[in-house]
């Protein structure tokens, strides 16, 4: 429908583009007729009557353009407005030749604001229009400088002599400043890059200097005592407005690249100077107000355009100041930090890094809430500045990592510099009613000349990860280490080229019915087809997984293979459910859940044939998001278990409120077995799982003795290495046919592989 509407539009344009001088050419045409050939006054009916169909199709042609386009909509307006009262002002001159011929007259009333219309069209058509105030005091400056060198050209030998004199001279003056303003503002425009040097451009730079022209002819038939209008200025005012109109519905040229603010100021300077000039040098005989008023409208402009620069000055150093600062902690922020760094890394004495990473802020921020968190940041912010020498630029890099860059004293120095900022950090802090204590870790990396600091910033935290992973609290920087991080590194880009590359791998470990012996389900444990190192297991590759960001992709790919797996299971007649581990960030992510969604509804699988396994840290962290992210879970049919029961926040509230399944007790509870105080955990948990409706797995069960033992006790399902190891699915498919087939009747009786 909007393409129709512009080729229709595009096409009324061109139309009306050909009327315009049509009419023209019909009104010279008619003219001539009237007055016999000569190009002097025409009868003023027929003058009127090619007015009113020239200016109605001009303004015809500027509505549909305004229409057309709405960036240039504004803009053509206004010039529709001032070609109407221009029309309506050569009307008033027509209407008052055959009984009045003196000026000023009724025409002057229309003229004049059709002249601040044509200053308007100009201004709004800059392809720079859109800057506000700005780009119109720019623009009223330069006019107003413009008018006063006219002023100051034109306005003393124009008014030697002339045969009127008061408000009439005044208005004589002003008709040929407004219009080599009107040229010289376009000009300016031009030369200035405000607008594109295109078809559109010389269209109304010809409009305007024929403009000026007959304005200036007029000026001498008003010396020569007439003020009326004949065929041929008729004519010529028609072609001036017909290249106005054509330049303002024509497509606007590329305007060139901004000059910045160098250019801007020389403009102010200049603007300033020729006002200036003009108050001081006025020509005698020259009407005061024709040469003070555009002089003192111009340093007004002046003026105004200086407190909008120093406006914007202070927004820009305020702008600057927030863009190299902290906002929560009023430290540097990463980019300031690594400026220091860059410009202390050229001198004569190079800086040393201090990285400084917070041990378990996490569990602050998610468990007490976001601004305990911001409170213990702003806190540990104050203590490094105070820790560390006054020469120290700190910074925070993002989140409750803190840097710091200071002068290399030495390794013995940086180390003890490092230590005093842990212990300062480490010390026991109130924030929001709550006494905390926060462990920190310190890496230091030493600078040399010709070493960027980004690579100065890896070093350090190369050094920070050792401190972490050696529990030593603070390390400096050391080459031969650094090798660990390069094959880490390279490890992750592996993973990641694997992940998509489709070599993760998935094994299945079976669980055992107590009471049927027959096999309920199957958990899935990931691998990696390692293309070097063969199949790694995933204590191998996981934590890197996490560190790197990679775990919603490879849990999105696990879940694929997953469900592949067990729509095969589920057409061969198997009735078993297909497990996998779900990490608490990936279930409280974002992502996980509407993947899953989807992945099920494709799959089409039977309510329950899934499981998710979640650990109990899950509920920790987020319990409300938790809890909505298992009901989801729970509503699609999904079944879901707490995996590693026991080894973490085992609270009660929990089981009773979410929609769990089942639990899976840890591996850890199967040791000593025998004991009497291990089966009375076994026991106490079984009997309270029974009493909350929800199943007991428990893992870990490697012996026939351990296994008889938890059937005697009533658990649900077992699960390890005494019915199977993990295997990959063909294998599975052997197993679970070999297990079956070799049921008895009783837990000694069981004679399938493992």
């Amino acid at each position: 429908m909007r393409s129709r509407l512009a080729r229709l539009l595009a096409g009324l344009d061109r139309w009306l583009h050909r009327a315009v001088w049509l009419v023209l050419a019909f009104g010279l045409v008619g003219g001539l007729v009237s007055t016999r050939g000569r190009l002097v006054e025409a009868p003023a009916d027929i003058i009127l009557t090619a007015l009113s169909a020239f200016f109605g199709v001009v303004v015809l042609r500027l509505l549909v353009a305004a229409v057309a386009d709405r960036e240039r909509r504004a803009a053509r307006l206004v010039l529709l407005a001032a070609v109407c009262l221009w029309a309506a002002g050569s009307a008033a001159l027509h209407q008052g030749e055959v009984t009045d011929k003196s000026f000023p007259g009724p025409a002057e009333y229309f003229f004049l604001p059709a002249y601040v219309g044509f200053v308007a069209f100009l201004s709004i058509d800059s392809g720079r229009a859109r800057g506000g105030l700005k780009s119109w005091l720019e623009t009223s400056l330069m006019l107003g400088a413009m008018l006063s060198v006219a002023a100051v050209a034109f306005a003393s030998p124009l008014a030697a002599g002339l045969p009127v004199d008061g408000t009439g001279l005044l208005l004589f003056l002003l008709y040929p400043l407004l219009d080599f303003g009107l040229l010289l503002l376009l000009a300016g425009q031009l030369v200035s890059g405000a607008r594109g040097r295109g078809r559109d451009s010389s269209l109304l730079l010809g409009g305007t200097a024929l403009l000026v022209g007959l304005d200036l002819h007029y000026a001498v038939k008003v010396l020569d005592g007439g003020y009326y209008a004949t065929l041929a200025t008729d004519v010529l005012y028609g072609v001036a407005f017909a290249l106005l109109a054509t330049g303002a519905c024509s497509r606007r040229s590329e305007v060139a690249p901004d000059r910045g603010h160098r250019s801007r100021a020389q403009l102010v300077v200049l603007a300033a100077v020729v006002a200036l000039v003009a108050l001081g040098v006025r020509p005698a005989g020259a009407p005061s107000v024709v040469v003070t008023v555009p002089a003192i409208l111009t340093l007004v402009a002046v003026v105004a355009r200086l407190m909008v620069a120093l406006r914007e000055a202070q927004g820009a150093a305020e702008a600057l100041r927030l863009s190299r600062t902290d906002e929560l902690t009023g430290l540097r922020n990463r980019r300031a930090l690594l400026d220091d760094l860059r410009a202390g890394l050229q001198g004569a004495h190079p800086p040393a890094l201090l990285l400084m990473d917070l041990d378990r802020f996490k569990e602050v921020n998610d468990g007490l809430g976001h601004s305990v968190g911001d409170q213990l940041l702003q806190e540990v912010a104050r203590r490094l500045e105070l820790a560390l020498p006054p020469g120290a630029l700190v910074a925070r890099l993002g989140g409750d990592e803190f840097a710091a860059v200071l002068p290399d004293d030495g390794d013995l120095c940086l180390l003890a510099t490092a230590r005093r900022a842990r212990r300062a950090v480490s010390r026991s802090v109130t924030v929001g009613g709550v006494d905390l204590r926060v462990g920190a870790s310190v890496g230091v990396a030493r600078g040399t000349r010709g070493l960027g600091a980004v690579e100065v910033l890896r070093r350090a935290d190369v050094a920070m990860y050792q401190a972490k992973q050696g529990r030593s609290g603070e390390s400096l920087y050391d080459p031969a280490n650094d090798d660990f991080t390069r094959d880490r590194l390279q490890q992750v880009e592996l993973l990641r080229a694997g992940i998509e590359g489709g070599q993760l791998r998935l094994w299945y470990q079976p669980l055992v019915s107590a009471a049927t012996q027959r096999v309920v389900a199957v958990e899935a444990l990931v691998r990696w087809e390692h293309p070097v190192l063969g199949l790694l297991q995933p204590v191998s590759f996981l934590p890197e997984a996490r560190r790197a960001g990679l775990m919603p992709a490879l849990t999105e790919a696990v879940v694929g293979m997953v469900l592949a797996d067990a729509v095969r299971w589920h057409q061969d007649g198997h009735q078993f459910q297909v497990g996998f581990n779900c990490a608490p960030p990936e279930l409280l992510g974002e992502g996980f859940l509407p993947h899953l969604g989807q992945a099920l509804d494709r799959a089409g699988l039977p309510a329950g044939r899934i499981c998710v396994e979640v650990t109990e840290d899950s509920f920790v962290t987020d319990p409300e998001r938790a809890r909505r992210a298992l009901q989801e879970l729970s509503d699609r049919g999904v079944v879901v278990a707490i995996d590693d029961y026991g080894t973490g926040f085992s609270s009660l509230a929990y089981l009773r409120d979410l929609p769990v399944h089942s639990l899976k007790l840890d591996r850890s509870f199967m040791r000593g077995l025998q004991d009497e105080d291990a089966r009375t955990i076994v026991e106490s948990t079984l009997q309270m799982a029974h009493a909350l409706r929800l199943e007991l797995v428990t893992e870990g069960v490697e012996d026939a003795a351990t296994a008889a033992t938890l059937v005697a006790m009533g658990v649900d399902v077992l699960q390890g290495y005494h019915f199977a190891r993990p295997m990959p699915p063909h294998e599975l498919d052997a197993w679970v046919q070999g297990w079956e087939a070799s049921l008895s009747t009783t837990v000694g009786g069981w004679t399938g592989p493992g």
